[in-house]
């Protein structure tokens, strides 16, 4: 799943697709493909993709000739990243093509239905399923056949059909982007505005169950009863300038509204089997050591957390720069180095210390084809997209997200996690878009509160048990984008020490949701009013006690105290976002700081 754009209109459709195509590099992606149908259509329909990059796809490909056509930047879910299975798919008779964001979760179903009546694929993906029930419903028209086939798919797509001897493109969305671009004597359809925006300003986004039949001259959306529906275009005033911001004014800002997208994505087929991953099957691990450095250290603390509560493995974490001076186990734990980027130079040192060692090893990462792919023995990719801003934002949260699915696999493999507790993670996993959602609608509630503290030169986060390396984090996003001097402690430290800093010039950040240490946290407040400093809480909506304690609330909607993390820093990382831009601080790009670090 990645960038869709189709065309249909009276110029040449290659170079198009291909130009609206780049406009979607940034959001990652290992393979790219085009799907042309022959001018004049009888002509039959042109294909071709690749492994890589769109411009190893443009350098070998033929030169096409028709107006009307689609194509694809896929960043593999289901299946390798390979040129077989790049997108357009095609059917049996390769006069229909399908590009396709999503996830097919019954594919394996209908994939062995078809085998059975004659059908054969060539790839290893979901995707192809959906090609093959269109060509099988296939009798003229091409919207009564995607129509067909949407009834026997079960999950999530934006799905964009062309089929050779028709001059129209049909779409439809289930839970995945798609917008329809409107042109004069040509239209348009994308799964980004932004790949758009050089040829029009006016748009239709299309809703969960609409299809839509667009040609040059027309576009017809009909409803998931099939029922037409008229819909006023909207313009899009942003500039191209801005258009890889979405029209937000930092890529750190467009990142953190990004985040239940991230979630979800991460997330998508990753539950559905009761069985332990392939990787997991017969190996037994009584410890887990977690490695990784700045952000990504602060996501393997709370994976500790997790994976202690949830496995009942004991696990440990560890500095990536300080893991090849530890001395080795007598035991042989599971080592887990965490990177965003796939490329940093101490945990990939880490990774082959590991391998030295006889540990078997699981990576987290965000980039396809990394250098920690090729150094671990298992990957569990974030699919958080790319991320531009220098802080880290959806990828440490979509590492604490994939750090759920490890603890959940780890459980299952040892028995620790029951099927009915499997079954209730899997449920508020699946919700925590929501909540994050939830906190994004009080970005200004955030703004608010941060506008009384931001002239503030030291700050100090607090917080206890899974929260207290979100307090780590979240002093961190405070300290490298604000400039803010920003310290985390766990809150029943504050006596051995950090009491001697707090004044009424030094603002502390108390995560205080009623979990197990709830009663603690109160104290702890208490000890820092008494000093004179002002406390900004982090709590529970209707915690009618919270208030009576901190100067400012800052509220979360309840959920189980394991998954607090998660909507937590998110509030944190708009709290650290507005304290930079109301001081003015350069927060793309902070000083001093590289977004990926590749030396040791």
């Amino acid at each position: 799943m990645c960038g869709i754009v189709g065309y249909a209109g009276g110029r040449n459709a290659q170079p198009i697709l291909l130009d609206c195509l780049k406009r979607l590099e940034y959001r990652g992606y290992d393979s790219a493909g085009i799907a042309v149908v022959g001018d004049p259509i009888q002509k039959g329909l042109q294909l071709f993709k690749s492994k890589g990059e769109i411009a190893v796809l443009e350098s070998s490909m033929p030169e096409m000739t028709g107006t009307v056509g689609i194509a694809h930047t896929r960043w593999a879910t289901q299946g390798r990243p390979t040129t077989e299975n790049a997108h357009p798919l095609s059917d049996c008779t390769n006069r229909l093509a399908v590009v396709h964001n999503g996830i097919i979760s019954n594919f394996m179903e209908v994939k062995e239905h078809l085998l059975a009546t004659g059908h054969k694929f060539v790839s290893e993906t979901d995707t192809e399923v959906f090609a093959h029930l269109v060509e099988a419903e296939m009798n003229g028209d091409l919207v009564a056949a995607v129509r067909k086939a949407l009834e026997k798919v079960e999950g999530t797509y934006a799905f964009v059909v062309v089929s050779a001897g028709h001059d129209e493109i049909v779409a439809a969305r289930r839970e995945s982007p798609l917008v329809i671009g409107l042109g004069d004597g040509e239209n348009f359809v994308a799964s980004d505005v932004t790949a758009l925006l050089k040829y029009t300003s006016r748009f239709l986004h299309v809703q969960d169950g609409e299809v839509v039949s667009l040609t040059r001259d027309e576009v017809r959306i009909f409803d998931s009863e099939g029922t037409a529906v008229e819909r006023r275009p909207e313009k899009i005033t942003w500039s191209l300038e801005d258009a890889e911001k979405g029209g937000y004014p930092h890529f750190m800002l467009k990142e953190i509204y990004e985040q239940p997208e991230a979630i979800h994505d991460s997330l998508l087929g990753r539950m559905e089997s009761a069985e332990p991953e392939p990787f997991f099957q017969g190996n037994s691990f009584s410890s887990v050591k977690i490695v990784a450095c700045g952000t990504s250290y602060h996501a393997g603390l709370v994976g500790k957390y997790i994976i202690e509560e949830l496995a009942k493995v004991p696990t440990t974490v560890q500095i990536s720069s300080e893991y090849r001076y530890s001395p080795v186990s007598r035991e042989s734990p599971l080592v887990v180095l965490i990177t965003q980027s796939g490329e940093t130079a101490d945990t990939l040192g880490a990774a082959r210390e590991a391998r030295k060692r006889g540990n078997k090893t699981v990576g987290i990462a965000n980039v396809v084809g990394s250098a920690i792919t090729r150094e671990v023995d298992h990957v569990i990719y974030t699919r958080a997209g790319p991320e531009i801003g220098v802080a880290a934002t959806k990828t440490f949260v979509t590492q604490v997200v994939a750090l759920y699915l490890l603890a959940m696999e780890l459980g299952v493999q040892n028995r620790s996690l029951t099927a009915q507790a499997r079954r209730s993670m899997t449920s508020f996993l699946r919700s925590l878009p929501r909540y994050v959602q939830d906190v994004l609608n009080k970005a200004s509630e955030i703004e608010a509160i941060a506008e009384k503290y931001a002239r503030s030169d030291d700050m100090f986060f607090i917080g206890r048990s899974i929260n207290y390396p979100i307090a780590l984090e979240g002093a961190l996003k405070t300290k490298e984008i604000s400039y803010i001097h920003g310290e985390g402690f766990p809150a029943g430290e504050l006596k051995h020490g950090p009491l001697a800093l707090l004044s009424k010039d030094s603002p502390v950040v108390a995560i205080a949701v009623r979990d197990h240490t709830y009663e603690k946290m109160l104290g702890n407040i208490s000890e820092v009013s008494a000093r004179g400093s002002p406390v900004i809480a982090i709590g529970f909506e209707g915690d009618t006690d919270l208030p009576k304690f901190a100067d400012d609330v800052l509220s979360i909607r309840q959920l189980p105290p394991i998954f607090t993390p998660v909507p937590v820093i998110v509030a944190l990382q708009l709290w650290a976002y507005h304290l930079a831009r109301i001081r003015g601080c350069p927060i793309d790009k902070p000083r001093n700081i590289a977004k990926t670090v590749t030396v040791e």
